[in-house]
């Protein structure tokens, strides 16, 4: 196919301008992991550009040994309310949108009302830890897997993709006798496996960088997530600058184990993220439309 002067100029000019947004979307990546990696004089004078100067893991190593190797517990803790967290969140995902994405649902208008209510307004962060401290679930690593356990919008998105299906399949189920749950799970979620792998994608980054309400629930430390010890761990970093003069020690200061932390969160996510970036993008194309 021939292209006109004009698309080619349009063509042209997209490049250039996508270029761009994945400079700047990949720069302060690249800085941060150059950061972590120099000298900690180099950085406090803010040479660096792109880069490492001064090859330094000083950092690296006082985040693993801090706190007797605190870390290798927390990323157990990390991974165990990922896998275990989405797993939850996944099923009552999917439980609560099949049946709203059948019309013949009794009272489907008005719980649907509700679902989308919720995305509105919340009980706010007082009464929802009343809440978890009356059932006794503070401190304890069911809280974690329970909170934030289903997002309405991911059930609309799920109840979407659902309705996008044609009937005509569970129909042909029916006559040959599958009920409800038999249809659900070997009919519609085959068909689904896009949006599910995007659903849990998102899940995952979620419950990955959750921090607040885990550094709220729990007391504990051995059972505090990644993104808690680290913070705590950066808080005492710049304590001991304060307090000690870290920032004259040529190993490492607080401005680099900042930086190191930062890798050290996000390092699983880059990892996982390009494996499943073709079902996240299908996934969402898919359902966000009806048809």
């Amino acid at each position: 196919m021939i292209q006109s002067k004009a698309e080619k100029t349009f063509y042209v000019i997209n490049n250039i301008f996508l270029l761009i947004c994945a400079v700047v979307a990949v720069y302060p990546l690249i800085y941060v992991l150059s950061a972590s990696l120099s000298d900690p004089t180099s950085v406090a004078m803010g040479s660096i550009r792109l880069l490492p100067k001064g090859l330094n893991l000083n950092s690296y190593k006082e985040v693993i040994n801090y706190n007797d190797g605190a870390i290798w517990v927390a990323y157990a803790n990390t991974f165990y309310y990922v896998i275990v967290g989405t797993a939850v969140s996944l099923i009552l995902t999917i439980f609560t949108a099949y049946p709203l994405s059948k019309k013949r649902l009794r009272g489907g208008t008005i719980i649907t009302f509700l679902v989308a209510f919720t995305m509105w307004f919340n009980a706010g962060m007082i009464p929802t830890y009343l809440n978890y401290r009356d059932f006794h679930l503070v401190d304890t690593r069911t809280s974690i897997l329970l909170h934030g356990a289903i997002v309405s919008f991911y059930v609309f998105m799920m109840k979407t993709f659902f309705q996008s299906i044609p009937d005509s399949l569970e129909e042909a189920a029916k006559i040959d006798g599958a009920g409800d749950i038999y249809i659900m799970l070997h009919i519609y979620l085959p068909l689904s496996a896009s949006c599910i792998i995007t659903i849990i994608l998102y899940y995952l980054v979620s419950r990955w960088n959750a921090y607040l309400w885990s550094s709220i629930l729990l007391n504990t430390e051995s059972k505090i997530p990644l993104q808690v010890l680290l913070k705590k761990l950066v808080v005492d970093a710049n304590w001991n600058a304060e307090t000690a003069g870290i920032d004259s020690v040529k190993d490492y200061n607080a401005e680099t184990l900042v930086y190191a932390t930062m890798v050290v969160s996000i390092v699983p996510m880059l990892i996982l993220y390009p494996f499943l970036q073709k079902y996240f993008i299908k996934g969402v194309m898919i359902g966000a439309i009806k048809g």
